[in-house]
């Protein structure tokens, strides 16, 4: 079990993240408040990528930022559920591989 909510896994971290974003997004209508919710996940996940490198967590930020950019398009063809959980798993994978580099 982590010690502290900072010892989470961030393939834990991440997804929720996204996840949240889009509820806050969805409830309030303010995508900058979405993007928050985003933020806080990602403020706790690239420290914990930049023990391994910083290259490392600038691509899996940038990739969680333009997998979240990419669940947009998706939406309209699919739905915002189905785009939304799509794209949270996605992020999870890479969250995950910046946790098994990081370890």
């Amino acid at each position: 079990m982590p010690a502290s909510p900072a010892d989470l896994p961030t393939a834990a971290v991440v997804p929720a993240a996204v996840l949240t974003g889009y509820v806050v997004g969805r409830r309030t209508g303010a995508r900058p408040l979405a993007g928050v919710a985003l933020a806080a996940g990602l403020v706790q996940a690239v420290p914990r990528w930049s023990r391994h490198s910083p290259v490392l967590a600038a691509a899996l930020a940038l990739g969680t930022v333009a997998l979240v950019g990419a669940s947009h398009p998706l939406a309209r063809r699919t739905g915002p559920w189905p785009a939304v959980l799509t794209t949270t798993a996605a992020a999870a994978g890479l969250a995950a591989v910046g946790d098994r580099l990081s370890a």
